[in-house]
């Protein structure tokens, strides 16, 4: 079975330059002409790899990786216009595996891609996680969170803090990288504002704040999510 590589890039001549290309080199491709049907098409048709444009009008490149990351550990290339180093450096700390600036040479893209695909394990897009016999679920796709079917409104620097724990349930993430993890580099130096944070989401999703069944605290450490 050919291997299935996503395309999410706003400019038509670039997919249509890329789909020749890789159906050429024998990978089936599936394209998105923005951020949204990127993500849907990427739950839909769980990719073995996503090449990915930065400047798009809905939501950029950046925050399109974030929500990847969120439902999966696919391989993710940049390939965009924006070749600063500043530019590359926050592509790879955002979670992207790869970085390649345009306009890039078609054989050193598809050697690259071939590269991704040997290392990477066979990837599986989570829509939606459910814990505690079905009690609380997390749809990534739509940031849903309901408990007992309720749904619970958080803030989207609440939604990617509880995304990190839930994507790692049953670790304890060390605090300095959740925090960069869930917000991003820039934000190293919020550790202390993290407890605050925690403390907001078990407002929201436990039961019992005081006596939290989800989001776990190991002391000194970090937190985890209750795998149950």
């Amino acid at each position: 079975m050919s291997e299935k590589i996503l395309v999410i890039d706003d400019e038509q001549t670039t997919l249509d330059l890329i789909q020749m290309l890789l159906e050429r080199r024998g990978f089936e491709v599936v394209r998105a002409l923005n951020a949204e049907d990127g993500l849907r098409k990427a739950y839909r048709h769980q990719p073995d790899l996503v090449l990915l444009d930065i400047m798009m009008p809905d939501m950029d490149g950046w925050d399109v990786c974030k929500r990847l990351r969120e439902m999966s550990d696919v391989p993710i290339i940049f390939l965009t216009a924006r070749s600063e180093t500043r530019d590359v450096v926050k592509g790879l700390e955002i979670g992207a595996d790869d970085y390649i600036a345009k306009p890039y040479d078609n054989d050193e893209l598809v050697a690259r891609i071939k590269a991704h695909l040997r290392r990477a394990p066979k990837a599986n897009m989570s829509e939606e996680l459910s814990f505690n016999n079905g009690e609380f679920r997390i749809n990534f796709l739509n940031r849903e969170v309901r408990v007992r079917n309720d749904l619970r409104h958080l803030t989207p620097k609440e939604f990617n803090l509880l995304a990190v724990l839930v994507r790692n349930a049953g670790r304890v993430v060390p605090r300095a990288e959740l925090v960069t993890e869930a917000w991003g580099e820039e934000y190293s130096d919020a550790i202390d504002s993290l407890k605050l944070y925690i403390h907001y989401l078990r407002q929201k999703i436990e039961v019992d704040p005081d006596r939290p069944d989800y989001i776990l605290t190991s002391r000194g450490v970090g937190y985890r999510f209750a795998n149950r």
